[in-house]
């Protein structure tokens, strides 16, 4: 057994986070956001980088942190055992099989195959590239403890390597000057920054990522919590900077290229690399999205796999990664707008009560863990962001705002007051629960 991995182990596992996290919505969202942001692309790339790197990076050492990173129920356990399983399952649905999987699949076929057909796609198109897209992330998922000498080592240098060129070739000869701010980029970018950071489903993905990231490391020898704790902060580290240098670059790119009329982020990147490179940008941004978005659809499926296996060892994991590798191809099939139309509600609903999760783990020896502190901030988290989903379906299904104006929900933050008061009101009852049990304690008699 190893006490920890040399320097040149930790920066290869520092890149399979990288590349496990950089998928679909990681290369669509920053440039659409910078369109968008324009002259305020700085705090809005601020924001999104708070959501889309510095909570992933803690959501997967609240899981080393959680009752020494066993399974990732164990950032909820403290609520209730059958919330941890409920939770947590529906977790691994929506990063896996539901929404993050399927959509890897549907961007890297509207970015790396559509430019090249003549007829710009169709359904039959889509069913083949999914199904050959899948089977290979089937083939992948199988042996999921050689991520890092996949990823790490092969992979995720060369997409590095090809997104700097594009970024460098956009810096050194930019198209425009970022132009004014729209909608809510201009009231409040840092805040829509953040929001915007939850589409890339990498805050809850990072739970997800955590126990595969953790096996990874013991795979090497290494299974002292403490240590395994160390190296997941330094390579995380190696991660975010990476994942920060790729995202700001990527928004310049698109704030520098607002006189020209795209209608998305792929159709921004898809543009831009023309513009710059010909065709030949094309089929480099077209084998950029490839190896960015395998690694993270294997890594979502062979998730899920892992856990729903534990759930219910009866099913074989081979079984499972070839149930939500079929289930995911499917799902792919409905195209990326509707996906991302669907998504929204339960990131919305889900995303603060993860937030919250996390944010507990790390403050957990200030009220010493105790279950009422989790299960307050928890369930006041829960009924607004609950409410949030239902207004991001419908509008006019808000049970919140008639009866209370909730501080920060304007800018999408109205849990976070709830949560607090939650919490707070949680940490009473367990101090009054232990003051009760004190007094209530009979007194010694007196053997005189």
């Amino acid at each position: 057994m190893k006490n920890t991995l040399p320097n040149k182990e930790i920066v290869f596992v520092g890149l399979m986070i990288f590349s496990l996290f950089f998928g679909a919505g990681n290369l669509i969202f920053p440039p659409e956001l910078g369109q968008k942001a324009g002259e305020n692309m700085g705090f809005a790339l601020g924001g999104f980088l708070i959501s889309g790197v510095g909570l992933p990076l803690l959501g997967v050492l609240a899981i080393a942190y959680a009752s020494g990173g066993s399974s990732t129920e164990d950032l909820s356990k403290k609520v209730h055992p059958l919330f941890a399983v409920v939770l947590t399952a529906v977790t691994y649905l929506t990063v896996g099989p539901f929404f993050a999987a399927p959509r890897t699949g549907v961007v890297s076929y509207e970015i790396a195959i559509v430019p090249f057909l003549t007829d710009g796609g169709n359904a039959f198109t889509l069913a083949i590239f999914t199904f050959i897209y899948f089977a290979i992330a089937y083939v992948l998922a199988l042996n999921p403890s050689k991520f890092v000498d996949r990823i790490g080592k092969m992979i995720t240098p060369f997409l590095l390597s090809v997104l700097f060129i594009l970024i460098a070739a956009v810096i050194s000869r930019p198209i425009d000057a970022p132009q004014t701010a729209t909608g809510s980029f201009a009231e409040y970018p840092f805040f829509k920054g953040i929001t915007e950071g939850y589409l890339t489903m990498d805050t809850i993905v990072s739970i997800v990522f955590g126990m595969i990231i953790i096996n990874a490391i013991q795979d090497r020898g290494v299974h002292d919590k403490k240590q395994i704790r160390r190296i997941i902060w330094k390579a995380g580290i190696i991660a975010v900077v990476c994942l920060s240098a790729v995202y700001v670059g990527l928004g310049y790119l698109g704030a520098t290229s607002s006189s020209m009329s795209f209608t998305s982020g792929a159709a921004i990147l898809s543009g831009i690399s023309q513009q710059y490179f010909g065709v030949y940008g094309n089929v480099l941004l077209g084998i950029v999205i490839l190896l960015a978005c395998i690694p993270t659809a294997v890594g979502l499926i062979s998730s899920c796999a892992l856990y729903f296996n534990k759930l219910m060892p009866t099913v074989s994991y081979q079984a499972f990664i070839l149930f939500f590798s079929i289930f995911s191809g499917l799902v792919a099939n409905v195209g990326l707008a509707q996906l991302i139309r669907l998504s929204v509600p339960v990131l919305n609903f889900i995303y603060p009560i993860v937030i919250t999760l996390i944010a507990l783990t790390f403050l957990d020896k200030l009220f010493k863990g105790h279950s009422f502190v989790y299960r307050g901030a928890v369930l006041f988290t829960l009924i607004v962001s609950l409410n949030d989903g239902l207004v991001a379906m419908n509008e006019k299904w808000d049970f919140i705002a008639p009866i209370l104006n909730l501080p920060l929900a304007e800018i999408g933050f109205g849990w976070i007051v709830p949560a607090l008061v939650g919490g707070v009101a949680g940490w009473l009852l367990s101090f009054a629960k232990r003051a009760v049990a004190v007094f209530s304690k009979k007194p010694k008699l007196n053997d005189d």
